[in-house]
């Protein structure tokens, strides 16, 4: 009976972490694809993390989560972190023909690979990450995904130049207008500066923020570089998890993360399920890509893009996005 009453009560618990305090919101369940560069910087595995967290609560559903980073261990680690919430069977993919290859040097990568179950051995022989979206998107009803990307813009530049294939009649852009819903993009500093998602695909940035026919959400390396998450979930008593052990290896081995690692990607899988309301500020107007990689910004009326600026405390935030990424898989969906 001991054991009994301890697995309700973890259920019990990781169910309440994955609950919306906040009354009034939409509860309509978000469908997203999650585009990531994971591999230089490892809060991208805490954004997946919220992300499974909110798939486990019923909020989300991921549809897939594809790499913009060629890495050989990117699809593998990705798999790990999937695998590891239950949901090993997820499309994942990467670019086949260009793109950007970097890994990690904190190698925290290569060791959740090692240690955890994972069914991808190497980013190479996953799918193109463009046919994963035109797959995806073909199969879902109108205006309904949302894209959270937290990386290079590289799949979504392809996305919106790809012709009609197996998977639709429709361009790339015809797909984008009819399928997606809103774009949630981790990029850029706001008003103006010179970000690392932006700069390192500046080309695939600069037409994809020029073309995109729909609304968009920044959230700014101003935003993130504030919100430090992680020593709660090092500090806690939690075992055999690959999204602890990315944090307990990394955050000793930076001085800047003695606070915690600043929260970038977590911040986009927020407004991607819970959207800005209580959280942010919005300011609406266009991105302006300059050919340095720096951007600026046009405020406007009309226009469909937005920026955010923070809203709740800071410490309210962080605990939020933290308590979210501690999530425990519940045990009937591990697999």
């Amino acid at each position: 009976m001991k054991h009994v009453s301890l697995l309700i009560t973890i259920i019990l618990l990781t169910c309440w972490n994955c609950t919306n305090p906040s009354k009034g919101r939409n509860d309509k369940v978000v469908k997203i694809i999650f585009d990531t560069d994971l591999g230089p910087d490892y809060d991208d595995v805490g954004a997946l993390a919220f992300l499974h967290c909110m798939a486990d609560s019923g909020k989300a559903e991921i549809l897939a989560t594809v790499a913009s980073n060629k890495h050989n261990l990117v699809a593998p680690a990705i798999n790990v972190i999937n695998t590891y919430f239950g949901r090993g069977d997820l499309p994942v993919g990467a670019p086949k023909t260009e793109g950007i290859n970097l890994g990690s040097s904190q190698h925290w990568a290569d060791s959740i690979v090692a240690k955890y179950p994972h069914s991808i051995q190497s980013t190479a022989e996953v799918a193109d990450a463009v046919d994963i979206y035109r797959k995806k998107l073909s199969s879902q009803p109108d205006k309904s995904v949302t894209i959270i990307t937290v990386g290079f813009l590289t799949n979504l530049n392809k996305l919106l130049k790809s012709q009609p294939d197996i998977n639709s009649p429709l361009t790339g852009k015809e797909l984008v207008i009819k399928k997606v819903k809103r774009l949630v993009s981790m990029a850029g500093r706001f008003p103006e500066g010179r970000e690392f998602n932006v700069f390192m695909d500046s080309t695939a940035s600069k037409y994809v923020y020029e073309n995109w026919p729909g609304e968009i959400i920044f959230t700014g390396f101003e935003i993130g570089a504030e919100i430090h998450t992680g020593l709660k979930l090092i500090k806690s008593d939690i075992e055999n998890s690959p999204v602890k052990d990315v944090f307990r290896i990394s955050i000793p081995l930076s001085a800047e993360d003695k606070a915690g690692r600043m929260s970038w990607d977590e911040t986009a899988a927020l407004i991607g399920v819970y959207g800005t309301d209580g959280f942010f500020d919005t300011v609406r107007g266009k991105i302006i890509i300059n050919t340095d990689g720096s951007n600026t910004w046009e405020n406007s009326p009309e226009g469909k893009q937005f920026y955010v600026k923070q809203k709740m405390p800071v410490p309210q935030i962080s605990t939020f996005i933290e308590d979210r990424m501690m999530h425990i898989p519940m045990l009937k969906s591990r697999k």
